[in-house]
């Protein structure tokens, strides 16, 4: 009965990075360090901000695994945030990697955070391409936000550029998302 018990809380716990089919790379499964600290972050917001790391880009999960350390010493390290400043990343692999996750207010732009989640591809999309799988998993990703009220049905799709000064997500991703449904000119 208690190796029942266990394995009924180990699939709870597990479940919670797989919804509606997008499977989540848990931050412990990257290699993440735990956050210093969080906020909480409202449901049904109005807003997604797509953003690039504008840093290196990755094509295995080893690879990804190693980028995603890298971008979290520098937020850490660095600037002094108390943890990756996305919720979500993407990398050229395909998956989808938890960076604060559902409900965690990110640090990705500015006094759009308490308002938005942050989606960041993983690379410089000034010159890297958007693959058809990353394109999948973001559009999944966003589905996944409405399906569990983390957004609300309505909201706006901006990339970074749109509220900050910044060329941020890149031309590729930019010019990708200009004809998402959800994206606002």
């Amino acid at each position: 009965m208690v190796s029942k018990v266990a394995l009924l809380l180990a699939v709870l716990v597990c479940s919670q990075y797989m919804v509606q089919g997008v499977y989540v790379v848990s931050k412990a499964e990257w290699g993440g360090r735990g956050a210093k600290w969080t906020v909480g972050l409202g449901n049904y917001l109005s807003y997604a901000i797509i953003h690039h790391t504008a840093g290196s880009y990755c094509e295995t999960r080893a690879q990804c695994n190693a980028v995603l350390q890298s971008v979290q010493n520098y937020h850490m390290d660095s600037l002094g945030w108390p943890d990756i400043g996305y919720n979500f990343l993407i990398g050229g692999d395909g998956n989808v990697y938890e960076g604060r996750g559902w409900n965690n207010m990110g640090a990705h732009a500015a006094e759009w955070n308490p308002y938005s989640i942050g989606i960041s591809f993983l690379g410089n999309y000034n010159w890297d391409t958007l693959e058809p799988n990353m394109i999948s998993a973001a559009q999944q990703l966003l589905n996944d936000a409405v399906n569990r009220g983390q957004l609300s049905s309505g909201y706006i799709l901006y990339g970074h550029r749109q509220v900050s000064a910044t060329e941020c997500p890149g031309t590729h991703i930019w010019n990708e998302i200009r004809g998402w449904s959800h994206w606002s000119g």
